[in-house]
């Protein structure tokens, strides 16, 4: 790893966005065009509110990860984590837990403190990665986290 910057994601930054969450599963095409969608506020996930925002972990001009997130008032959140994905040789370094920090200022920042997060219950990974920064399970595919604002202290 050499020169890790984050940053607010811009549209320039989708394709390699789509290539890091196409590393998890699915195409880079496919992600490519919902990438852009959701950016653009054109795919709604349920319950979705306007504003969304995403962020990018660059190792030079290469992303490296991504989070994003909006507004919504599914389960009586404020707030959704709708993807986080980090490229394998990135991992377990802290990158996740800098950009989780940046979508909690976010939401913090759009008044939004109640968030949720879709996590398979399978993924054992993710569900811990999430308890250790706060998060409860809410029910068997979503967690949550009563004051995100806390990952912000």
């Amino acid at each position: 790893m050499g020169d890790l910057h984050y940053r607010r994601a811009t549209p320039d930054d989708i394709a390699g966005m789509a290539e890091v969450r196409a590393g998890d599963w699915g195409t880079v095409e496919r992600w490519g065009e919902i990438m852009r969608l959701y950016l653009a506020g054109e795919h709604h996930p349920r319950h979705a509110l306007p504003p969304r925002i995403a962020f990018v972990c660059a190792d030079g001009e290469r992303i490296v990860a991504l989070v994003a997130g909006h507004l919504t008032r599914r389960f009586g959140c404020d707030g959704e984590l709708e993807w986080i994905s980090v490229r394998p040789q990135y991992r377990r370094d802290g990158v996740a837990t800098q950009l989780l920090r940046r979508l909690a200022e976010w939401f913090v920042s759009q008044g939004a403190r109640r968030i949720c997060v879709d996590v398979q219950p399978a993924n054992r990974s993710a569900r811990a990665f999430y308890a250790r920064h706060g998060a409860t399970e809410l029910n068997p595919h979503w967690m949550v986290w009563e004051d995100i604002g806390k990952l912000c202290e």
